[in-house]
């Protein structure tokens, strides 16, 4: 081979690795923290493998306009520094252009100003209104809130008659704030509050407080505001003691891990939750049913596992995200202006519509009131 050829081949090796390089760059990089392992599991587990099964179903069918998305994933274990420290790196070193996660609420507010100080879009995963509430402009959130729950469950209660109540609350970020948002609102209701006591994320028995709650005279129903293995075991301890009367999870445990942890004694626990849990019990009119559907039909196919709410959040949020880039492009700004415009979007949790003082855009008619029964989900009557 001649000195002449050899430099002709260099020259289009450099090309070809310039042009795979540029093709490369033209990657829309999006990240992801999420509680994957650890206390969380269960809600960041079918988190990452919705956000990977979709992200790869769209890299098959040319992307967003042509571009690939790259998903960046990172698992923080529950431990709120470490999602601020990976969040930081999303920010500093990958370089993302919008972040899809954020499993907890305490992993979401420690995230929170990293992506509020970079100025790039951030779609959390977690339930707690404090998410949004104060606005803040770069923090969006698909999970219904806190309040909403309390509001639900009230509603439901004050259909029932049941006007005293006791409450049960964890320690954690979302127990903490749905705990605040119930005692917020309770008496628009007329609900009366007779008693409250709480538990840590690590006890692993919670019969004295709920004796305490047991003690309490005209009690009608127990409301418990927490996510985790903390409410399997309440409902465990409320059986053992002989409770009787009505008890109320929050949205936080709405996967059927919390059945399988709380075995029978979950049978008669009413929460509320997305339709996306009796997608098949809906009626055919409900306009949420296709979509809820799919996405159980696709998830269940997928894993092998249950669908959960949680992995719908997701689901929601990253479409969300690419409706927002394919309207207006890959510039983080463009794109957050975008995610705030996002109008009728049906979502697993409901029809999205957000606007520059609402970054969830769901209302209340998005929550469905579901009843455990026979180890299973059913529409409450």
């Amino acid at each position: 081979m001649t000195p002449r050829s050899i430099l002709k081949l260099a020259a289009l090796a450099l090309m070809a690795g310039t042009t795979l390089g540029a093709a490369k760059a033209q990657d829309i990089k999006i990240g992801a923290v999420l509680s994957v392992t650890g206390p969380a599991s269960f809600l960041g587990d079918p988190e990452e493998k919705t956000l990977k099964m979709y992200v790869e179903e769209i890299n098959a069918k040319g992307g967003i306009k042509g571009r690939k998305i790259q998903l960046i994933t990172y698992d923080d274990g529950g431990d709120a520094n470490k999602a601020r420290t990976f969040a930081t790196r999303l920010v500093e070193e990958d370089k993302v252009v919008a972040m899809v996660g954020g499993t907890t609420t305490g992993t979401t507010m420690s995230m929170g100003p990293v992506f509020e100080d970079a100025q790039l879009p951030f779609i959390s995963l977690a339930g707690a209104v404090v998410i949004v509430e104060p606005q803040k402009k770069w923090v969006f959130k698909t999970p219904h809130t806190d309040r909403m729950a309390c509001e639900k469950i009230f509603e439901d209660m004050k259909k029932r008659n049941l006007t005293k109540i006791g409450m049960i609350s964890g320690t954690d970020g979302f127990g903490k704030s749905m705990r605040d948002e119930c005692v917020k609102v309770n008496a628009r209701f007329g609900i009366e509050i007779l008693a409250e006591e709480t538990y840590g994320p690590r006890d692993t028995d919670m019969t004295p407080q709920l004796t305490n709650l047991k003690g309490k005279s005209g009690m009608q129903a127990v409301i418990n505001p927490g996510f985790g293995q903390g409410p399997a075991i309440v409902t465990r301890n409320f059986r053992q003691l002989g409770l009787t009367v009505p008890l109320y999870q929050s949205h936080g445990v709405a996967s059927k891990q919390f059945i399988d942890l709380a075995g029978d004694a979950a049978n008669g626990v009413r929460l509320p939750a997305a339709a996306l849990l009796v997608a098949d019990k809906l009626p055919a009119s409900d306009p949420q049913k296709p979509v809820a559907q799919a996405y159980a039909k696709k998830f269940q196919d997928a894993t092998k596992q249950p669908v959960s709410t949680f992995g719908g959040h997701a689901y929601d949020g990253l479409m969300i995200l690419v409706g927002a880039i394919e309207r207006g492009g890959a510039d983080p700004k463009v794109i957050r202006d975008e995610i705030e415009k996002t109008k009728g979007f049906m979502g697993t949790a409901g029809i999205f519509n957000m606007t520059a003082t609402d970054h969830m855009g769901l209302d209340l008619s998005a929550f469905k009131m579901l009843e455990i029964k026979n180890g299973d989900w059913a529409l409450a009557e």
